[in-house]
């Protein structure tokens, strides 16, 4: 018998309802905020961006921001928001004053939610605003009103206050990681010279722009000084790395940070091989041309169309309402700017004339290896031996679904079979490593190509030409907790950083997190990743409990580890110290033995004895 469709099937939900239902229309994914992309930063950046915009407008220099026990606040010292439109400000959707375009013609935000979605999706939220000596704060929940003060007077500076908690109902065990909000600002810091942020005490403050981004983000050595271009409504800074092969690029639209590029990186990726073409008269290979370049770019666009309400790829073709395309603008600007400097800077052309013909050569001595190396890689997967794929691939998956999808990088037959029959098949993939990867520190890219493993692994992620085509958002190094996972992870880790580094720096790296101890009695089961949770554990079940340590991934079973790659998954990011340069990192902890890395082996050494009772239960 058919369902029955009558008006009884038809319902309306309201703004916050709908928000809270599918929050990923508005926030991309949730997370527990392991990945810098997950939903607790976007609400970060939605009220983040209002403030920014004030300071665009020429008022308010100083915005201060905090966070402590999960509490976010945001002041800014603007205009303030209007105490008669505060509630619908923060709770009607379409409401705002950025639909002038006059008032905001190159602001981030142009649809009236971002503001509304971080009230929704919050357990607590408060917003006051202070204007012409005089305050009005209004507390919400969940989006819905709790306490509508009157306007009082107040002699307060004027702007607004933003106040909010995020709901632990849709973000499951979240936590913010400092560096990635550290990131966050010191790009708003950059985009917007003479802007000061303060972070729980830390200033954020640039005066040359992205300049000082590519100073500052360099590692290594370069091999000339950065050039730096600027225009209305555009900026440029570019180098060459002495040391990586690989392009890195920093790409930004009205402050925002483009973290998947979009039509105006493309823009100047082509404006930039087609300007030194035309300056040597040559017709390098564009490949040759860009690597090893360190580049970012910013552009400010009217009324900017995004691939996603996150706002991390540009999709815009034009400028704005009869203006030229954003490919056109960008590449006038590159031509002229870019060629005027090299002609008055011969000798930072001849460099980039010398690092072009090695990079050339390199291409031809690697020509035939590679060719032979995409061969086996083919017929490796057509046979399955090395991963199995996930379907995102091969169905229309909507956008916050994509930025699921992973790679779990496994250690043997028992473990890549446990995470493979209890993965998610749409976004999770599983790649099953043979034994030990080779220390690859020092050596050239040519073993990419000569090493079945690292060749296989490059091809599955499809990173060989940057991370353009990386087919997974996340890649997860999933190994036993044990002395030899441990090995395999500083491994993998370090072909990552010698090879491709991009993938590192752009967040795409993680550990999986698994249980150590299953905790229970007859009627729960605790999982707990830590001593200090399995003694909890033991006094909340209390009584007669079963204790099992695990020892590695493949003792627990496929029902088990859905538990630990579903939505409760635990991720620790691998991330690089902003004082920090691969070179080094990877000198000190791979190259060969020094009396530095044993002092400070023996200087972290635990000894025997807690290393006992740890394991005694």
């Amino acid at each position: 018998m058919s369902a029955q469709y009558t008006e009884d099937n038809i319902r309306s939900l309201d703004w916050k309802e709908h928000i809270r239902m599918r929050p990923g229309m508005y926030i991309g994914k949730l997370g527990d905020g392991s990945s810098q992309d997950d939903g607790i930063y976007i609400l970060l950046k939605e009220v983040l961006d209002n403030s920014i915009d004030e300071f665009v407008m020429g008022v308010g220099k100083t915005i201060e921001v905090s966070i402590r026990d999960r509490e976010v606040t945001v002041r800014d010292y603007g205009r303030g928001i209007p105490l008669g439109k505060v509630v619908d400000v923060a709770s009607k959707i379409n409401t705002g004053a950025k639909y002038d375009s006059k008032a905001f013609k190159k602001s981030v935000g142009l649809n009236g939610v971002g503001i509304k979605a971080v009230n929704a999706l919050s357990e607590s939220f408060k917003v006051q605003a202070v204007r012409d000596g005089q305050t009005k704060i209004v507390d919400f929940s969940r989006g819905e009103v709790i306490t509508d003060n009157d306007i009082q007077e107040s002699s307060l500076r004027k702007g607004t206050k933003v106040t909010f908690v995020p709901d632990e109902e849709i973000f499951k065990n979240y936590r913010f990681i400092s560096e990635y909000i550290e990131k966050m600002l010191w790009n708003y810091a950059y985009l917007n010279t003479g802007l000061t942020i303060v972070y729980n005490g830390q200033k954020f403050y640039s005066e040359n722009g992205l300049k000082d981004l590519l100073n500052d983000n360099l590692d290594g050595p370069v091999l000339y000084p950065i050039i730096h271009l600027k225009d209305e409504d555009i900026e440029v800074a570019i180098t060459h790395s002495e040391k990586q092969s690989s392009e890195q690029y920093y790409s930004f639209v009205n402050g925002q940070n483009t973290t998947q590029g979009g039509t105006h990186l493309a823009a100047f990726r082509e404006a930039y091989v087609k300007t030194v073409r035309d300056f040597f008269g040559k017709n390098y290979d564009a490949a040759d041309v860009r690597q090893a370049i360190v580049a970012a770019i910013s552009i400010k666009v009217i009324e900017p169309v995004f691939e996603s309400q996150t706002k991390t790829k540009l999709g815009s073709t034009d400028m704005g309402p009869d203006l030229p395309t954003v490919r056109t603008f960008i590449n006038d600007f590159v031509k002229t700017k870019l060629d005027n400097f090299l002609h008055k800077n011969p000798q930072v052309a001849e460099v980039i004339q010398k690092r072009i013909l090695q990079a050339e050569k390199e291409r031809k001595d690697l020509a035939g290896i590679k060719k032979l190396a995409r061969e086996r890689a083919k017929k490796a997967n057509l046979h399955n031996k090395k991963l199995r794929d996930c379907r995102a691939h091969y169905q229309d998956l909507k956008h916050d679904r994509r930025l699921e999808t992973t790679l779990f990088i496994t250690e043997g037959d028992s473990a890549s079979g446990s995470i493979t029959k209890s993965r998610d098949v749409n976004t999770q993939a599983v790649f099953s490593l043979k034994g030990k990867p080779l220390n690859s520190y020092g050596l050239t890219k040519k073993i990419v190509y000569e090493n079945e493993e690292f060749n296989l692994l490059q091809a599955a992620l499809n990173i060989e030409d940057g991370l353009d085509g990386l087919r997974y958002n996340n890649v997860v190094l999933a190994t036993d907790a044990d002395v030899d996972g441990m090995h395999i992870r500083l491994l993998l880790i370090t072909f990552f950083l010698q090879f491709f580094p991009e993938l590192v720096k752009s967040g795409h790296l993680y550990i999986l997190q698994t249980p150590l101890f299953r905790v229970r009695n007859k009627k729960e089961t605790i999982y707990c990743y830590s001593e200090e949770e399995r003694r909890q554990a033991q006094q909340k079940l209390s009584g007669k409990v079963e204790i099992t340590r695990f020892k590695g991934l493949g003792e627990i079973s496929p029902d088990e580890f859905k538990h630990f790659i579903g939505k409760d998954i635990r991720l620790d990011p691998v991330m690089l110290g902003k004082d920090t340069t691969i070179e080094n990192l990877l000198q000190f902890y791979m190259g060969k033995n020094t009396p530095d890395r044993q002092e400070f082996i023996i200087g972290n050494l635990r000894v025997e004895k807690d290393l006992v009772e740890e394991e005694t239960i």
